[in-house]
């Protein structure tokens, strides 16, 4: 399988550890030390020799910091993993952050005493970071310290080796556009700007650029790798030749020179003594890495990555790829309720479920000639109260059964070559409680509100996440996360800068693809999600109106539990946008399902409210 059920978070050691790393304060001359779950390529999911937060702590999360001093130790997390980090830390060690309200930056400022100096690993905080970090420091009197080794590597006994994945080419027929010509565009743009070239550090616009897949971290296919693009048009990769075998490192001949990543330090101290601009992403670059260009001469220019809106604006290709890739993984889906549906409350349990939905989806790839490359993170199998858990990680300690009487959600997702897939359903096991079925309709009244939603070009994140939030507003509930956020083309699951939420400025543009995941969670009782993945495109011109507009074209088709839908609270453009859903759901699908009994099941499933 993809997915491991094995226990990896290990509460039990970490006062040892935190002691240990202690012990190094005052060689370090140094009162506190920052932990973020970033690794030195900033990325959301890390291999498993950069694991440092979960090895110091046990919280296994995508998303965290902990901030360890003389005398606390401060988790922070966001509203997704409060209750997860309960669960898994020594509470006599640590104490909860709030990651959002409060990150470590406002904490400081707050709560530390004045000279309190703070060390970092310079490779795992960009260089936006550190500047909110120096501030906050600033009016304490007190001082950032950079440190050369990290010390919690120098007490993690047994850390795994860096990883040596394999790299593959993603082929035009994929990609859609020639990994020449991006190159050669943003070369073009550093040359009308003056710039002498530009450090990518992000592994997904690497690969995005070179058209390359990788599989050195779980789950997401772009390779750890840096790379230099200059204004003369050519270009440095620096990626290790044990990634690549002998057609990769004559396709990445013609587009760049590839070299091993020891060199880059070099080669960007050479290119900063000459004195030139580089530009750099200051909220993905490692602050190492500016640093260095700083201290050689060199000009920083700070600027988005320019592969970052290019990728998140997929082109036709890519989106008629993610559109198959839905399709397949809709049969799957399909065939996963079905056999779950066939099976007797209790002879489940959430690890069987998860296992029994990843078989559906490489026995479909292997049907349709598409095989399943990866699952695009891990499944979150959650019934009855583990459902509340929002990022909820099923393992052989945790799992039980899915009983009669409860609901049970399941998130999860596909990487393809053509597109990544991520879908959550919610569905009743047998008959549960008219307030579980009441707050599941006000979700999907959230979701039908994003998928049904007009809005002006200009329009952000943030001014729809409301849409997805009213109906929950209106009752009194809300949930703690975000509505949606981007996805790759055969890349990572969670892709900027585009999102639904409060926090997200981003315009939306044509081409982007996110989720739309509404949900609502009762810690200790029951959690619901429902999400489809969307993308941005044209709206079709109103009569009378006098603006452009946008609008949203789903790409997710799977049945939507009717049983859990309350419908005299839904209005009836919302029933009819259900009933609409599950028409398309079943003219889509039918056609790829052969089997009579699932056929049967998936006419059932979609059958309308109103005739």
């Amino acid at each position: 399988m993809f997915q491991s059920f094995d226990v990896t978070s290990t509460p039990q050691f970490g006062k040892q550890r935190v002691e240990a790393l202690r012990t190094r304060f005052e060689a370090l001359g140094i009162d506190g030390f920052l932990v973020p779950r970033a690794d030195e390529y900033q990325g959301e999911y890390v291999p498993a020799s950069a694991e440092r937060l979960a090895w110091l702590t046990g919280f296994t999360g995508s998303a965290g910091q902990v901030l360890v001093t003389a005398t606390q130790a401060v988790v922070f997390v966001d509203g997704r993993y409060v209750t997860q980090l309960a669960e898994q830390v020594d509470g006599a060690v640590f104490s909860g952050g709030d990651l959002v309200g409060e990150p470590p930056h406002l904490w400081l400022s707050a709560h530390a005493v004045k000279g309190f100096r703070l060390g970092i690993d310079p490779w795992l905080h960009t260089s936006a970071e550190v500047r909110r970090l120096e501030k906050a420091l600033a009016g304490l009197d007190g001082s950032l310290v950079f440190v050369s080794e990290n010390p919690l590597d120098a007490i993690w006994d047994n850390r795994p080796a860096e990883p040596l994945g394999a790299v593959a080419i993603q082929t035009d027929s994929y990609a859609g556009v020639l990994a020449k010509d991006k190159i050669a565009r943003i070369c073009s743009e550093l040359t009308d700007k003056g710039h002498a070239a530009v450090l990518v550090t992000d592994p997904s616009s690497i690969a995005w650029i070179f058209n390359i897949r990788g599989s050195d971290v779980p789950h997401t296919p772009h390779p750890l790798a840096r790379a230099i693009l200059y204004a003369d048009g050519s270009a440095d990769l620096f990626l290790d030749k044990r990634k690549t075998g002998i057609e990769v490192e004559a396709y990445l001949g013609q587009l760049c020179v590839q070299r091993p990543p020891s060199e880059l330090t070099e080669r960007l101290a050479a290119l900063a003594g000459q004195g030139g601009r580089i530009l750099v992403d200051p909220d993905l670059a490692p602050f190492a890495l500016c640093e260095l260009i700083r201290a050689h001469g060199g000009t920083i220019v700070e600027a988005h990555d320019p592969a970052k809106i290019p990728r998140a604006v997929k082109n036709t290709v890519e989106l008629n790829g993610s559109a198959a890739a839905h399709l397949q993984d809709g049969v799957a889906m399909v065939e996963f309720l079905y056999w779950l549906e066939q099976n007797h409350p209790g002879n489940v349990t959430e690890i069987g479920a998860t296992k029994a939905l990843e078989a559906a989806r490489r026995q479909v790839g292997e049907r349709m000639q598409n095989p399943l490359r990866d699952i695009s993170f891990d499944t979150i199998s959650g019934a009855g109260e583990h459902a509340a858990i929002m990022h909820y990680r099923v393992t052989t300690a945790s799992d039980r059964p899915i009983r009669s009487g409860e609901m049970f959600l399941i998130d999860s997702g596909g990487q393809y070559v053509n597109g990544t897939t991520d879908i959550t359903r919610t569905v009743a096991i047998g008959a549960v409680p008219e307030e579980q079925k009441r707050f599941f309709t006000l979700v999907l009244k959230g979701m039908i509100a994003i998928s049904t939603a007009r809005f002006p070009k200009g329009s952000r994140g943030c001014d729809l996440d409301p849409l997805a939030r009213i109906a929950l507003w209106k009752a009194g509930a809300d949930f703690a996360h975000g509505t949606g956020h981007g996805v790759g083309s055969f890349l990572s699951v969670h892709e900027g800068p585009q999102r639904i939420s409060r926090l997200s400025t981003q315009e939306l543009l044509p081409g982007m693809i996110l989720s739309n995941e509404p949900g609502y969670y009762r810690p200790g009782a029951f959690g619901i999600r429902i999400e489809n993945l969307v993308y941005v495109r044209e709206a079709e011109a109103v009569e009378g109106g006098d603006l452009p507009m946008l609008s949203f074209e789903t790409l997710t088709f799977v049945p939507i539990d009717k049983y859990l839908v309350t419908t005299e609270m839904l209005t009836r453009e919302e029933l009819h946008w259900l009933d609409a859903y599950h028409q398309r759901t079943r003219d889509e699908l039918m056609p790829l399902i052969h089997d009579p009994k699932i056929r049967d099941w998936l006419e059932l499933a979609t059958e309308p409210f109103s005739r």
